[in-house]
């Protein structure tokens, strides 16, 4: 925007407004924050109602989304590999480790009931690029040991939100160029398309189907971050978009209470709710935006966190699972410690042992983004850094947190 008046003002207006262009919108980033967080504590508490209170998944997705057209400003191909390339490395350590623990406990993708013969070796690069669902046991070990016999299952779960955001991104030019021309066709084409698909309508097995639904569930929150870019959202009137986006949360709560699944009101398990009240949800966040160049008021003191998971949210959205279970041997050693052995005392651990998994799952990812957390920028082609919060340099433009916002 020009700044005709500059000849007035020119001590007061262009010092102020210049570094908002290169500058980062800490609201954007404070949501991105939240979404972590609630995505931990769902995953280790497993409330449903955390899928209604803040639909993470949805939010994760429209912010991708909006960065990711702003990034389309340049060629669409060196877009592309560079979202891929900072999305790979990071999986890649991951993938090295879990597979690690997979062969040491004795699995062998040839001879997997669910994934044998050669098919189960192919799928394995779904671990190095993840363009498909990746092959795991859904038991391996016993119940009585370290772990619980499931945790392959649980430790590789978060990777399919990588495999719909590596779809996404290569759609974005697509989506993009159809969003500029038919914009509200291509912003409402995933609703309909979950009313298809994640209804029972048309059933599409196997991983194909669920990557299909994937995409559908959450290709309007993407779109609606490509809105958000554009200005279509502000161009809207605000009790407009308030009172639509609010009807159609509601018919998702409608839809979601007439189909419970096996958890009851966890969204996850009902698409169709999951995608309405989703892209309403994040239609109100988005239509009152604030664009924060810095966090207001009490929110400051949340500063140097929010820039740490933002620098590392692809570390910490891989690993949390696999720490979350990681606190339970850890936590196991207390029943053998000398003043444990009462049956109040052990009675005491018991009812309590949730909050210490909680308490502990957050040293355990700060050790992580430590120990693995670097690779985020060496896929981003920055110098490794430990502990990226912001600290250093009160400058908080480029150097301060530049990393992290193109993905969730």
């Amino acid at each position: 925007m020009p700044r005709t008046s500059a000849p007035q003002q020119p001590s007061v207006s262009q010092p102020s407004s210049a570094p908002r262009r290169p500058g980062r919108d800490r609201y954007l980033d404070l949501l991105r924050s939240i979404a972590l967080v609630r995505v931990v504590v769902y995953h280790l508490f497993g409330w449903a109602w955390l899928t209604v209170l803040f639909p993470s998944m949805g939010v994760m997705f429209a912010l991708a989304g909006s960065l990711m057209a702003r990034s389309l400003s340049r060629p669409a191909w060196g877009v592309i590999r560079g979202r891929v390339r900072r999305l790979l490395p990071p999986l890649w350590a991951f993938s090295a480790v879990a597979l690690a623990l997979l062969f040491a406990g004795g699995w062998n993708p040839v001879k997997d009931p669910d994934h044998g013969g050669t098919w189960g070796v192919v799928e394995l690069v779904n671990y190095i690029i993840p363009i498909g669902a990746p092959p795991f046991p859904w038991h391996i070990g016993s119940k009585s040991g370290l772990l619980e016999d499931t945790w392959a299952v649980q430790a590789t779960g978060p990777l399919w939100y990588l495999r719909a955001y590596l779809w996404f991104v290569v759609a974005s030019p697509l989506l993009l160029w159809a969003f500029r021309r038919v914009p509200w066709a291509t912003l409402l084409a995933p609703l309909a398309l979950t009313a298809v698909v994640g209804t029972g309508l048309v059933t599409i097995p196997g991983e194909t189907g669920n990557a299909v639904s994937d995409f559908a569930v959450f290709g309007g929150c993407w779109v609606l971050g490509f809105a958000h870019h554009e200005g279509m959202l502000a161009k809207v009137p605000r009790y407009i978009a308030i009172s639509s986006s609010t009807l159609l949360m509601a018919f998702g709560l409608w839809w979601a209470s007439g189909h419970l699944g096996p958890d009851g009101w966890d969204l996850n398990d009902i698409p169709l709710a999951q995608a309405t009240w989703s892209f309403g949800f994040v239609v109100i966040l988005l239509q009152y935006s604030p664009s924060w160049q810095e966090l207001p008021g009490r929110l400051a003191k949340w500063d140097k966190l929010v820039t740490l998971s933002n620098n590392r949210a692809v570390t910490i959205y891989l690993w949390h699972n696999m720490l979350i279970m990681a606190t339970v041997p850890i936590i196991d050693q207390a029943y053998n410690l000398p003043f444990m052995q009462s049956d109040r005392a052990v009675g005491a651990l018991d009812t309590t042992y949730m909050l210490w998994m909680f308490a502990l799952v957050w040293p355990l990812i700060g050790l992580t983004i430590v120990a693995f957390g670097w690779i985020e920028d060496i896929a981003a082609k920055r110098s490794p850094r430990l502990w990226p919060n912001g600290a250093k340099g009160k400058g908080r433009g480029r150097s301060a947190r530049p990393a992290g916002a193109h993905r969730s």
